[in-house]
């Protein structure tokens, strides 16, 4: 049920670290990988990360049993394109972007009636990017979402989910739109909310930047993540992203409220719900 051979496209943080794993995980499977530029190309090769290392789009998606596209999100599309003629009709398609519904409306359609397509989103990422962050272990125990619409094939479902198994995740079944809702509050908006804490204090009082500690440089690790992607990835899901933002805000605002009033024990109780819910989280991820 494995593919006999998988086409990487793009070989950033997750797509060398998808065909690190593969190396290590399938090792009967021909890795290809595209990669936009010549150096890029050049650096897959000297890694010994891929059988085949192409610039050429459509020649390394020929005949490949399973495409993975591993860029931003904003260019898949003009990238299926490329590639839309080249893969045969029993090829599962996939992705590994964190919004769905944008990317699943393009997708579907071009890849309909052409190849089996269905949107994934491995919750695998860190704060790092490129191919020299790449690792074979990223997807270890990691969940991955599967985003089918009435559209797709079970049987690509069920190849894909097998994909992301081999690969060490876990695996959820969701739509698109309830993914990209969910993935507003737990992932984007932690995002934007450590940008926004560390322009604060730059804002109000930058020389108290000498004085942190571990706790604010926890808080904000995200917010070294590259900004060209998580700019795409914010605007791309703003209708979800402005209703999390504005909860968020009456969440603050009523903290501010209890502090007017001097609520010591309001702000206890505020504190407390959110360690005792994060507490049970923690102990979910690791039990």
């Amino acid at each position: 049920m494995l593919p006999s051979s998988i086409a990487i496209l793009s070989p950033g943080l997750l797509g060398g670290s998808l065909a690190l794993a593969a190396r290590e995980r399938m090792p009967g499977t021909e890795i290809r990988i595209w990669a936009r530029r010549e150096d890029s190309v050049s650096r897959v090769r000297s890694m010994g990360l891929a059988d085949t290392a192409s610039t050429d789009a459509a020649a390394i998606a020929r005949g490949a049993e399973m495409a993975l596209f591993c860029m931003p999100v904003g260019a898949m599309a003009e990238v299926a394109g490329r590639i839309v003629e080249a893969v045969s009709a029993d090829a599962v398609i996939t992705d590994v972007g964190s919004i769905k519904q944008p990317v699943v409306k393009q997708l579907e359609k071009i890849f309909l009636g052409k190849a089996q397509y269905m949107g994934s989103h491995p919750m695998a990422g860190s704060e790092q990017a490129g191919l020299d962050a790449a690792r074979a272990d990223l997807f270890e125990g990691a969940l991955t979402i599967l985003t089918p619409t009435d559209q797709t094939p079970r049987n690509a479902v069920d190849r894909i989910a097998h994909f992301w198994r081999e690969m060490g995740c876990r695996i959820e079944e969701t739509t698109p739109r309830a993914h990209d809702e969910a993935m507003a509050l737990i992932s984007h908006l932690p995002h934007l909310t450590a940008a926004a804490l560390v322009r604060t204090v730059l804002r109000e009082h930058p020389a108290a930047l000498d004085w942190r500690g571990n706790g604010f440089l926890d808080s904000t690790r995200v917010a070294s993540g590259p900004p060209a992607m998580w700019a795409e990835i914010l605007v791309e899901n703003r209708e979800a992203m402005k209703k999390a933002i504005h909860a968020m805000i009456e969440n603050l605002t009523e903290a501010s409220k209890l502090l007017d009033a001097d609520q010591t024990g309001g702000i206890e109780h505020f504190l407390a719900e959110a360690r005792e819910a994060r507490d049970r989280i923690k102990k979910r991820s690791t039990s």
